[in-house]
């Protein structure tokens, strides 16, 4: 907004007291402005005023009467309380019906205008707990009234109250911090028209007028701030490394690494001898080789006498990235390390005073590598694993301890490049979009609950030819919807009463890091035939016997989030299996699986799926570090985040320090501290 409000207490605001400003600080409304930027949620159309006999069931409206008699109180079990009476106008009469309201003031005789759902019942029209006002002196009726996000003690008309309060402080202080050249090439209203409109509209053009501008702004400002962030890291001077053909790296491999993964090498390479620091998100399908593209970047950095640091978010991965890197740099006896929190203290003491020396090698590890007593003072490439498991902060983090090396982040998510703009605006990004030769596409199958018998029979054929299998469940415990989704636990004991003869074991979050870990390197060392699991197992370790994956209530899930699930199996040389289990009662619910079952292309899964469920889906229960805009949704709004990526990327071409446009500067800066501060917790 850039104005004085920025600043502004929110206690100049009437009725505002230390018990309210407590109230509104636990919101994150610390401001004039933070308040503005508290949109509503939706509005309250109180334009329409109808005579009660064409009133319609269901259908908010208002109503002007007047009142027949007075309200007659009662007590209800529990201290509830109950209040009715009849109001009229010369069409009919309706019943109104007030709950828990013991101090109602309403005056017989006198004419009201009402607002609330109609529900036509055996005893005649009716409303309950309508809102109402004199009618002779209507602040909100025939207008659109702002409805905010339910707020514990505030009730609508206070936040109402103060919002209007706050844009008549706000009035004439409205700085514009978008080049006046944007603003007239995208045709945006004024900022202190659009603040005014969205929450205090006079017809829907307005909201739509509105809307536009402060979405446009606000992801115009998100862009800027990646695009910054990319600019910096470009311009860093990164470790300077010499070149060498990758060809020699791929002549020592089994076998011949694909296009994309060439072209992913050529395209670091380039990155890691230009001069400046490499800043490259590496995005591609499961099983697509995201690893060898690491292989041969740590390579050419050992083979420059540097180190290599590999971070992945489980220990169990951690082994296995060093299982791998092994296995790629075998043939020019790079040395490769592991550090996790489990190791012995003197295994541990040996690999930090490794690493401390400079000695060239690749050490793989959690966590635990960006602990105080770690010293990585010759590394000069970073390779973050599953890059959405770590924010922005931690890569900084690892980056400061490594003096700022060439970072390489690697996302198994196929993302929609949409969306991969919000996502990594601050990365440049390969992608792997074909798969090894020889790798066979799972077969995807939907299977109704009549069919569940016929799947059990072929989920103990595949462990007796050798096979194991995961199967994910919604729930840990049985409880709510239980009925509707299998529990974890219980699916257990249901399972060894049909299958006695299988060796089962049991993953979901609510383990302890030690326990996952337990579990996952018994199934992963072939001890258990069938892990039944939650989620969790998205991310995870080869286990190449693992030849069926079954998920049960399938249509509770995301398309990405299943295409992720069935990224487990398929992973060795015998064809592997997909089976969603399923009840889906509608025919979207229908589509929504078959498009899994009809492609194996993460991409254009993703696709569809940001289309159907919007962007939080990608990695589950939102927790992917998706940036928390106040008006913007990814899910809808995809055509203006275009555009806005659009817009930044020019002016920043031309002005790369936005000294043109300082207030915008001011607002890029903000965004900035506030992605690094949040992406460190």
């Amino acid at each position: 907004m850039n104005h004085p409000a920025s600043e502004r207490s929110l206690k100049t605001l009437p009725g505002v007291g230390p018990q309210r400003l407590a109230q509104l600080n636990k919101l994150g409304l610390l401001s004039i402005e933070d308040l503005l930027r508290w949109f509503p949620r939706d509005y309250e159309d109180r334009r329409t005023v109808r005579p009660i006999a064409q009133l319609e069931e269901g259908a908010a409206v208002c109503v002007r009467a007047v009142v027949a008699d007075e309200p007659r109180k009662s007590r209800l079990p529990g201290g509830r309380t109950m209040a009715r009476c009849r109001v009229f106008d010369s069409t009919g009469m309706l019943q109104l019906t007030f709950f828990n309201q013991p101090y109602l003031k309403i005056e017989r005789g006198r004419e009201y205008v009402f607002f609330g759902k109609p529900e036509f019942t055996a005893r005649g029209r009716g409303m309950i707990n309508p809102v109402f006002e004199p009618a002779e002196d209507p602040k909100a009726t025939g207008r659109l009234l702002p409805v905010y996000r339910a707020a514990e003690g505030l009730s609508q008309n206070q936040l109402r109250k103060w919002t209007r309060a706050a844009l008549d402080q706000a009035k004439g202080c409205y700085l514009e911090p978008l080049p006046a050249h944007i603003v007239a090439r995208w045709q945006l209203c004024p900022p202190e028209k659009a603040f005014e409109a969205i929450h205090f509209p006079e017809n829907t053009e307005d909201v739509a007028k509105a809307r536009r501008r402060l979405i446009f702004e606000e992801l115009f400002v998100f862009c800027c701030a990646g695009q910054t962030l990319r600019g910096q890291g470009r311009r860093n001077p990164g470790p300077p490394l010499t070149y060498h053909d990758p060809a020699e790296f791929f002549a020592a491999l089994p076998f011949s690494p694909t296009g994309a993964q060439r072209k992913a090498v050529d395209q670091a390479f380039a990155d890691l001898c230009g001069g400046s620091r490499m800043n490259r998100l590496l995005q591609g399908d499961v099983g697509s080789g995201k690893t060898l593209v690491a292989a041969a970047c740590a390579w050419l950095t050992v083979k420059n006498g540097k180190q290599a640091v590999i971070m992945a978010p489980t220990e169990l991965l951690a082994r296995q990235h060093k299982a791998t890197m092994e296995k790629f740099l075998s043939a020019f006896d790079v040395p490769v390390e592991l550090l996790i929190s489990a190791l012995p203290a003197t295994e541990k003491r040996r690999v930090t005073a490794r690493a401390a020396d400079g000695e060239p090698l690749v050490l793989c590890g959690t966590h635990a590598l960006i602990q105080n007593s770690v010293e990585l003072p010759n590394a000069a490439l970073i390779v973050v694993d599953e890059q959405h498991r770590f924010g922005v902060g931690q890569r900084a983090a690892l980056n400061q301890k490594t003096d700022r090396g060439h970072l390489l982040a690697m996302s198994a998510t196929p993302i929609p490049r949409t969306l991969t703009l919000i996502l990594y605006g601050d990365l440049d990004v390969s992608v792997l979009d074909e798969l090894p030769p020889g790798r066979q596409p799972v077969m995807t199958r939907m299977v109704s609950e009549a069919k569940r018998q016929d799947m059990y029979g072929f989920l103990q054929k595949e462990i007796d030819a050798g096979g194991q299998a995961y199967i994910v469940c919604p729930l840990v415990e049985e409880g709510e919807e239980a009925s509707e989704k299998k529990a974890a636990t219980a699916y257990i004991d249901q399972l060894k009463d049909v299958l006695p003869r299988l060796r089962v074991g049991l993953m979901h979050g609510k383990l302890k890091p030690a326990e996952k870990e337990t579990v996952m390197a018994a199934f992963a060392a072939g001890e258990l035939d069938v892990l039944v699991s939650t989620t969790v197992i998205e991310v995870g370790v080869d286990v190449p016997r693992a030849t069926l994956m079954i998920v049960e209530n399938a249509d509770f899930f995301g398309l990405s989030q299943l295409h992720q699930l069935r990224g487990r199996v398929g992973r060795g040389q015998r064809q592997s299996y997909c089976f969603l289990m399923h009840s889906a009662r509608t025919e979207t619910a229908r589509e929504r699986l078959q498009t899994l079952c009809a492609t194996n292309d993460g991409f254009r899964i993703a696709e569809t799926d940001l289309r159907l469920r919007g962007p939080g889906d990608f990695f589950g229960r939102r927790q992917s570090g998706l940036p928390g805009f106040a008006i913007a949704d990814l899910a809808t709004d995809m055509n203006v985040l275009e555009a806005a990526q659009q817009s930044a990327q020019t002016l920043l071409r031309e002005d790369p320090h936005l000294a043109s446009a300082p207030l915008l500067a001011n607002r890029v800066q903000e965004v900035i501290q506030k992605t690094l501060a949040s992406s460190m917790n």
